[in-house]
């Protein structure tokens, strides 16, 4: 065993009790919580014990209208309902981090709370990344059309044909909440929800409908990252809302194959309009989660020199129902500088 390749991201726990090692455990998920923020709004299911790899939803179609008036006496047939399965195979993610015995000695800290605490948030951060990545391929798509310096617009049918005028208004936003309407889209208790990142926010804020949560929030318990309310939709603010930028982009600068330089890109958002129950996932307390911790007695070689500390955790991410969200892409002030994600 080469033991010098856990030098470079060495940062030990003496052993640990099992009631210690499921704090930890806890606090890993605490910590965890706030980043999922797109993972709030799905159909969530736990992961049974030896029930494979292969997860399964199931979604009941509706009934058609039961326009045939009765006859007196007689029982009318039946309807059947019919059930289709959405599947999805397990992913397992996970990392740890090697801590040596010099700093457990010396360390002023808890090193352990400390190292549970980023790798909290690193998960949650992956998983909330992961439930993005599938729900970002929706069928749904409204591109924001391009306005002029005289306030007209020019209507756009691709993200490739977007530019730094093609920004989120009112209007897209009374759009993208009607289509859900059309499409009979259930709702968060009356209301349909927005995952937004904060450049397009921006935009937003500055219209005369915007109602701020602080100005609801002693009727309405909020939602992680709510930061406000705009023709029956409420907006979840967060910087992991999907940020394209590269080939099928708007281009910023041309590639120069003379000089070597590649193209640049302006930086499309994708801001996410969503009706209840539109995607499905594993719930990160019923989806095998576990907190790895080994003392420098298991693990640490001839000298004893390192423990490690760890977490893995099984997931999968479903979209369910393609007419219950809504994308709406576009560009923005913030556009030629923010970066992809």
């Amino acid at each position: 065993m080469n033991l010098q390749m856990f030098a470079e991201n060495t940062q030990t726990t003496a052993s640990l009790s099992a009631e210690m090692k499921t704090y930890y455990g806890m606090e890993l998920l605490e910590n965890a919580k706030p980043q999922l923020v797109h993972n709030q709004f799905a159909a969530t299911k736990g992961l049974p014990a030896g029930g494979g790899k292969t997860v399964e939803w199931r979604k009941f179609g509706a009934f058609d209208k039961a326009l045939k008036p009765l006859t007196e006496g007689v029982t009318p047939d039946g309807s059947g309902i019919s059930v289709s399965y959405i599947t999805k195979e397990l992913a397992q993610y996970g990392d740890y981090t090697t801590v040596s015995d010099m700093l457990d000695l010396t360390a002023i800290d808890d090193v352990v709370l400390e190292i549970t605490d980023r790798h909290g948030s690193n998960m949650g951060l992956t998983l909330d990344t992961v439930t993005r990545n599938e729900i970002q391929q929706g069928k749904q798509v409204i591109y924001a059309p391009k306005i002029g310096s005289d306030g007209t617009k020019t209507d756009v049918t691709s993200r490739m044909t977007l530019d730094k005028d093609c920004r989120m208004t009112s209007e897209l936003v009374a759009k993208a909440a009607t289509q859900l309407k059309k499409m009979n889209a259930p709702t968060f208790d009356g209301k349909y929800v927005c995952i937004i990142h904060p450049s397009v926010a921006f935009d937003l804020r500055q219209d005369e409908a915007w109602i701020a949560a602080h100005q609801y929030a002693g009727a309405t318990e909020l939602f992680s990252g709510e930061i406000g309310e705009l023709h029956g939709v409420r907006f979840i603010e967060t910087t992991e809302a999907k940020i394209f930028n590269g080939e099928g982009c708007p281009v910023k600068t041309e590639a120069d194959e003379s000089k070597g330089t590649p193209a640049v890109y302006y930086s499309v958002y994708a801001t996410l309009f969503l009706g209840k129950d539109a995607y499905g996932m594993i719930d990160p307390e019923g989806g095998n989660l576990e907190m790895i911790i080994k003392d420098k007695g298991q693990v640490g070689g001839p000298l004893n020199q390192f423990s490690t500390l760890g977490y893995k955790f099984s997931s999968a991410a479903k979209i369910l129902y393609q007419d219950r969200m809504v994308r709406v892409e576009s560009c923005g002030a913030y556009s030629a500088e923010d970066e992809a994600n």
